[in-house]
């Protein structure tokens, strides 16, 4: 469907939230969400309220002289985005999906605020004080492989320690689902990976329907529930007292699978919980898809098949964190070697 000045469109309802830099627009008939620019805005209020495109680009030259305005590259970009209804009141060939995030409604919101809430947030804070402190003082307790031998069985030891961590990981999922449950959002949750890891993750992608402060609860949820038990964990172990028992050795083995799923987490140059963080609270979105385009200057397999946009300001993050992400593998082989010796 070709466009010229003349044409007039219609879009789907989009609702606009504001956010640090730019704007999230969501389509609230998919639940799909695209950030965009003041400009980008003005020009969807002109285009709502009927003008044909030239008259948008005409208004929009009065506000922004300095900048270029391509109202109709814009709007070709609106129809491949799947925003637009109608164009001269002819339908476009857009079929929408029905949202595909419906679940966990069944998780009442007051649950997920009784565990999120300003009260919860500083003693979470505060029980990861209280572990780093706990370890610096108790350097016994700094992970290494052997900790997961409970038993004299190779086999049974890596069985046993598999069944724990599944556990754990289970907690740390239930973290971000009452997290996102305390907003009266919904998720679900799926199976993915990172690198060489197999993940289990829940959707946290209505989090774009909240204020960038509040989106970092759901990305700490997982590990603020994590710190609860590894403080609760090192106390066990601290009154024990290395006594030797089978139950020391669980705990041991608690310890040195959140320690490191922690560190794991810190591995911003995958897209782990505080890469998200990051992400949010630079306003840099799409990080990662960005620094690949731009490492494919000198790296063509890096290329993204969907075209990102780098907006003004976020070059410099951008350049920074390319290097880390060129880095990084071979800090996480180095981590694991360091682990293992």
């Amino acid at each position: 469907m070709k466009l010229n000045a003349e044409s007039k469109l219609t879009l789907y309802p989009l609702k606009i939230h504001p956010d640090k830099k730019n704007f999230i627009i969501e389509d609230e008939a998919t639940g799909e969400f695209f950030e965009m620019p003041q400009i980008c805005i003005d020009a969807i209020e002109l285009i709502n309220q009927g003008k044909k495109l030239s008259e948008v680009e005409y208004q929009l030259l009065q506000v922004y002289s300095s900048e270029e305005v391509e109202v109709i590259d814009f709007a070709y970009q609106l129809m491949e985005f799947g925003l637009v209804k109608t164009v001269d009141g002819q339908a476009t060939s857009v079929v929408k999906k029905t949202p595909s995030i419906k679940g966990m409604r069944w998780i009442s919101p007051k649950l997920g605020k009784l565990f999120f809430n300003k009260i919860s947030t500083i003693l979470y804070f505060a029980f990861f004080i209280m572990n780093i402190t706990l370890i610096i003082f108790h350097p016994e307790f700094i992970p290494h492989y052997r900790d997961i031998f409970l038993v004299d069985s190779i086999v049974l030891s890596v069985l046993i320690y598999a069944a724990i961590s599944f556990l754990l990981l289970m907690i740390h999922e239930l973290g971000h689902i009452l997290a996102i449950r305390s907003y009266d959002l919904p998720t679900k949750l799926s199976v993915g990976h990172r690198l060489i890891f197999i993940v289990l993750e829940t959707d946290l992608t209505s989090a774009w329907k909240l204020p960038p402060r509040k989106r970092n609860t759901l990305y700490l949820g997982g590990m603020a529930f994590e710190q609860v038990i590894l403080s609760t964990t090192l106390l066990l172990s601290i009154f024990l007292n290395g006594s030797g028992t089978f139950w020391t050795s669980i705990l041991t083995i608690i310890i040195f699978d959140i320690c490191i799923k922690t560190v794991y987490q810190c591995c911003i140059y995958m897209k782990t919980d505080l890469y998200y963080v990051f992400e949010n609270m630079t306003s840099c979105y799409s990080l990662m898809e960005n620094s690949k385009d731009y490492l494919s200057k000198w790296f063509p397999f890096l290329k993204q098949k969907e075209n990102t946009e780098i907006f003004s300001g976020e070059s410099l993050v951008v350049r920074l964190y390319s290097i880390l992400y060129l880095i990084g593998p071979p800090l996480t082989v180095a981590l694991l070697v360091f682990i293992w010796l």
